[in-house]
């Protein structure tokens, strides 16, 4: 089978671990930039041509689109996915994982649990939004924050009109969040493959962060989740339709709450912290499904 990871940076441990379970399993390789790739429509015959060639042998694509491509990444994605090929994630589930707010509607619709939250455009009422979460602290987010960036935790009603008063004069989209504080600065990661579990870590944030990312100096081990954890992470990946995701939540008295999910997961926090080798259960997915 003929494999492209849609990667930018070919050194990514993530990257890395797929190209080497896909090559013990003896498919043929390959990471494409998605930037590099020109996307030609034409009718009956989409086409993607990169570098000095057309994309046509390709079987099945991983999408590792950042944040910052998702535009034109997802739209290779649904390039490839006109010419019948397969995709761990569709276009559409990336979209609709990357918009929080939509996400988070959906979620809640379909009644998951989570943090009470609270969206407002631009709002000066900033007393009310805060009032809105059960007060302070409150957990203050910009829409398109990664890996814990444009996050802040408010800890006084003074600090969070402030934050919430500087972001709204940046025309800044935020979301205010409930606090939770028996998580005690900890969160789940729990990856999902086929829309099974398939490894979970308790991630724990250095002492005095309440951001538990690996990336901000977190720490990581395995955890044995209860059926309300495991029904909530399979719920969500049903949900927003991504069989191949990361789902975070935390752990609170009224049960699990979710965060967010994933689409393009990392796979080196939960490999090392779980023993297992998820990137060989995505390469089998794939195997199983791409037809």
């Amino acid at each position: 089978m003929n494999i492209v990871i849609l990667s930018r940076n070919t050194g990514l441990y993530s990257t890395q671990r797929l190209i080497e379970e896909g090559r013990k399993r003896n498919h043929k390789v390959e990471v494409i930039d998605p930037l590099k790739c020109d996307i030609i429509i034409e009718k009956e015959k989409p086409t993607i041509y990169f570098k000095d060639r057309y994309l046509d042998y390709v079987d099945a694509i991983i999408p590792r689109i950042g944040a910052s491509i998702t535009f034109y990444g997802c739209a290779v994605v649904r390039q490839f996915e006109m010419m019948n090929v397969f995709s761990i994630a569709t276009s559409d589930a990336i979209l609709r994982s990357r918009d929080k707010l939509k996400s988070l509607q959906r979620l809640s619709k379909a009644g998951i649990g989570m943090p009470k939250t609270v969206f407002t455009n631009y709002s000066r009422d900033v007393e009310e939004v805060i009032e809105h979460v059960g007060g302070v602290p409150v957990i203050i987010k910009l829409l398109e924050g990664t890996q814990g960036l444009g996050v802040v935790l408010a800890e006084t009603k003074n600090a969070a009109e402030s934050v919430l008063e500087a972001f709204n004069g940046l025309e800044a989209r935020v979301i205010v969040q409930e606090f939770i504080k028996e998580a005690k600065g900890a969160d789940i990661r729990v990856l999902m493959v086929d829309g099974q579990v398939v490894g979970a870590m308790k991630r724990q944030g250095k002492e005095g962060e309440f951001r538990s990312n690996l990336h901000r100096g977190g720490s990581a081990n395995i955890i044995k989740l209860n059926e309300a954890e495991i029904r909530l992470a399979m719920n969500a990946a049903k949900v927003l339709k991504l069989p191949v995701c990361g789902v975070d939540m935390l752990q609170s008295a009224r049960g699990p709450l979710l965060l967010e999910v994933n689409s393009t997961p990392g796979l080196e926090g939960i490999e090392m912290a779980t023993g297992k080798n998820i990137a060989r259960a995505i390469i089998t997915y794939i195997e199983k499904n791409h037809k």
